[in-house]
């Protein structure tokens, strides 16, 4: 069992430095998966070795996936093919990753096996349904679950059939497993997503050579796989993640006097909307070095601290920034005037209801809001702090908390930062080494 550790973190002076934020999950999660569908070695460089990911890789080890580490952050996978699965000898567990057992069922659904899927309690309070309806539409069969939460027993499909499936609401990892389960799927398999959502799957499944189509459709986007390609393998370099460098970038923003560099940043179009409404809050953030590297471009930021300012959040732009919401919050606590933030009812079923979660955290700290079922309205100033916050077992919320008491007038404290390893394991030591005072509760 995972210690409980009690973090604090209080005032402190101008954050400097450079820092590179833990490689991208997404990526990660996908370059293992990938792989192992490929025929014959993939290199992955910069893979992220936190809880989350290393779950991914220990389900392909155990579904027939070769995947060893050749030095730090250096992993190689010998995959088995399109089609070349093998059943599991006992459950997979995935911890904490959402996205690892979304995609894998997805991935699993078109294979004639059956696979029961585990996870820790937090993972197994989220829901599966909306994973689950277009698996069974392909084929797939639930033999056991609790009301479509884990743990969940799927029989993949002796015949999977391709389907149309226009997405209810917008979720990557809804479209991603059923792009996934296409992979085995003789025939066409289409999403249709009426707001465009992140497009890593797609990018690296082109990248490995699967045949990939993609129209705009009404304002969305049409895709459009060609099942059971062979995949060739190659090597994927992974960058910083957005979601992680989110939280040194706004602490750079609301610490006074701080100039931080943040590096290899993915700046995926579908992942950059905390940068653009950082910058529409009169945030001081800089791109150089703009460079692509396995499909997607990247990128080093220049942050300088900034007086930022309210501004309305428009809803069309969560699914680009779905993650970043809890950080945004804390922006939006130490800007002058309200921010509101619309479309957020996805932020409810994530690790935690994060909806719920920041406006209980942002009242303890003093900061006024205003919490509807999809919204949020955060009023800014000085943030009074002096609180101990509930995580819910949440790495955001904790480290979203923990960025806050550096601009709050007395020290913050979270009840539990050691989920923050699923995402950012080395977070404390980095955001120290910049100039942050992070650390054991205070007395």
């Amino acid at each position: 069992m995972v210690k409980t550790q009690h973090l604090s973190s209080r005032n402190s002076g101008p954050l400097r430095g450079q820092l590179r934020a833990p490689s991208d999950k997404s990526i990660s999660h996908r370059s293992l998966i990938l792989g192992t569908s490929c025929v014959g070695e993939t290199r992955i460089s910069n893979l992220l070795e936190a809880e989350d990911i290393m779950a991914t890789a220990r389900a392909m080890q155990a579904l027939g996936g070769q995947i060893d580490q050749t030095a730090k952050c250096e992993w190689t996978v010998r995959g088995v093919g399109t089609g070349g699965l093998s059943t599991p000898a006992s459950d997979l567990d995935f911890g904490n990753s959402g996205t690892g057992v979304r995609l894998c069922m997805g991935l699993v659904a078109s294979h004639n096996m059956t696979v029961r899927f585990t996870g820790d309690s937090s993972l197994s309070g989220r829901p599966m349904g909306r994973i689950l309806t277009p698996l069974a539409d392909i084929g797939a069969t639930v033999l056991d679950s609790d009301d479509g939460r884990l743990p969940v027993t799927l029989k993949g499909a002796r015949d999977p059939m391709p389907i149309s499936y226009t997405l209810p609401v917008a979720s990557a990892q809804v479209k991603s497993a059923v792009l996934l389960a296409g992979l085995n799927t003789p025939g066409i398999m289409t999403v249709i997503e009426p707001v465009p959502t992140r497009d890593h799957t797609e990018r690296m499944l082109e990248f490995f050579g699967a045949e990939v189509k993609i129209e705009p459709d009404n304002g969305g986007r049409r895709i459009q796989l060609t099942g059971q390609p062979e995949l060739n393998p190659g090597h994927i370099i992974v960058p910083a993640d957005p979601s992680s460098a989110a939280f040194p970038m706004v602490a750079a923003l609301i610490t006074p006097g701080s100039d931080v560099v943040l590096s290899d940043v993915m700046l995926n179009p579908t992942r950059t909307g905390l940068i653009m409404t950082l910058r529409e809050m009169g945030g001081d953030i800089t791109i150089v070095n703009e460079r692509e590297a396995g499909g997607e471009t990247i990128g080093d930021l220049k942050i300088k601290a900034s007086a930022l300012k309210g501004v309305d959040v428009p809803a069309n732009r969560a699914p680009s920034m779905i993650d970043e919401y809890p950080i945004l919050c804390v922006a939006a606590a130490c800007a002058a005037g309200q921010t509101r933030m619309a479309g957020l009812g996805e932020l409810r079923v994530k690790e935690s209801d994060r909806l719920a979660a920041m406006a209980a955290g942002l009242k303890a700290c003093g900061v006024g809001h205003l919490e509807g079922e999809d919204n949020l309205i955060v009023t800014g100033g000085p943030v009074p702090g002096g609180a101990t916050v509930k995580t819910h077992m949440d790495h955001r919320i904790a480290m979203a908390f923990l960025i806050l008491g550096l601009a709050s007038e007395n020290p913050v404290t979270i009840d539990d930062g050691s989920m923050i390893a699923t995402s950012f394991p080395a977070f404390v030591e980095q955001m120290n080494a910049l100039g942050a005072n992070i650390g054991q509760q205070a007395n």
